[in-house]
């Protein structure tokens, strides 16, 4: 969480930008509200800098404080919005993920692969089957979830064997795989069937599979989930009965992601936009 150190920046690197994001991303579900004394040791600022960015970011409308408490304000969604609307791609697969959830009645997300973690992008929720809320913006360990393994077998080999180096892959239950080997040897079997089953991983309770979406060149821009409690039925089962349509859905949402944001996509997002 602190701020990085200053090796390999080039000339036109610019270090208050740096920080000032740094003190954005101290907060988190976890630390929704924080001091400035706990702003300044997520970031490895001095209390003095760390003031400054906070009151800069309380007059820019980002921050609110009582005086106190620092906590960040709607406002920030603004910074995602930009690159949401961009990407187009949740617009897009709304009107399918709707469809599917209506289907199989379980929750529908999709999500992109920022590092080593998964981001929400768009869902569409059912019922809650977590005990920790999701929403756009959500982020999630890639290694333990099935968008996560979707994306992370779509990456190129240097890179994976850079990230199975490197990630730290901590037990979520008792069953999070956490040995690099095993999981490379998960990813390629994703990678050959063309979708991912995690059974309990993540969460207790919390079965998920996913499914990639391709973009017009072939490469995998995202993935689409259902997750269903375990209750639901065996692992057979869920997989039986969730994953024909979410490959189907996947494969409607990659051919409207082919013809583009044309009169049909653009009235879809209008509508539940």
């Amino acid at each position: 969480m602190s701020v990085s150190g200053e090796a390999a920046r080039s000339p036109e690197f610019v270090q208050s930008l740096e920080r000032g994001l740094a003190v954005i991303r101290a907060f988190d579900a976890d630390h929704p509200r924080l001091t400035l004394s706990e702003v300044a040791r997520r970031t490895g600022l001095t209390r003095a800098a760390a003031r400054r960015f906070l009151l800069t970011l309380v007059e820019l409308g980002y921050v609110h404080t009582d005086g106190r408490l620092f906590s960040l304000r709607a406002r920030i969604l603004d910074l995602g919005y930009a690159y949401l609307s961009g990407l187009g791609l949740p617009d897009i697969a709304r009107r399918h993920m709707e469809a599917l959830v209506a289907q199989v009645r379980e929750s529908c997300s999709v999500s992109v692969l920022d590092g080593g973690e998964v981001v929400y992008v768009a869902r569409v929720p059912t019922k809650r089957i977590m005990t920790v809320g999701i929403s756009v913006g959500t982020r999630f360990p890639a290694y333990a979830t099935s968008m996560g393994r979707v994306l992370l077998a779509a990456q190129p080999a240097d890179w994976l064997g850079d990230y199975l180096a490197t990630a730290e892959l901590r037990p979520l239950t008792r069953r999070t795989v956490t040995d690099p080997a095993k999981l490379r040897a998960v990813l390629t079997r994703v990678a050959a069937q063309g979708y991912a089953i995690v059974d309990q991983e993540l969460e207790e309770g919390l079965r998920s599979l996913a499914a990639p979406i391709h973009g017009e060149d072939g490469s995998v821009v995202a993935a689409v989930n259902v997750s269903a409690h375990a209750t639901r039925g065996s692992f057979e089962v869920i997989r039986r009965d969730l994953l024909p349509p979410l490959l189907a859905a996947a494969r409607r949402i990659e051919e409207d992601l082919r013809a583009g944001p044309g009169p049909a996509s653009a009235a879809a997002g209008a509508v539940t936009g």
